[in-house]
């Protein structure tokens, strides 16, 4: 029930886009990892990783 509410509070949503928006995905295996990551925790290759696109705008 708490999704629907959206968060006023500027430091808890600034921590919450981080968590959602700042992470590397592999291109291998679709993992998530890590910002700091350098190889994949999942499938282990070393040169597949991305960053997530950070595209902010609205849903359709």
């Amino acid at each position: 029930m708490t999704g629907d509410m959206p968060i006023t509070d500027m430091e808890k949503k600034q921590i919450a886009q981080r968590r959602r928006l700042f992470f590397k995905i592999c291109m291998r295996c679709g993992a998530k990892n890590p910002i700091t990551a350098t190889r994949c925790r999942k499938c282990h290759s070393s040169k597949d990783l991305r960053l997530k696109r950070r595209s902010l705008g609205a849903k359709k």
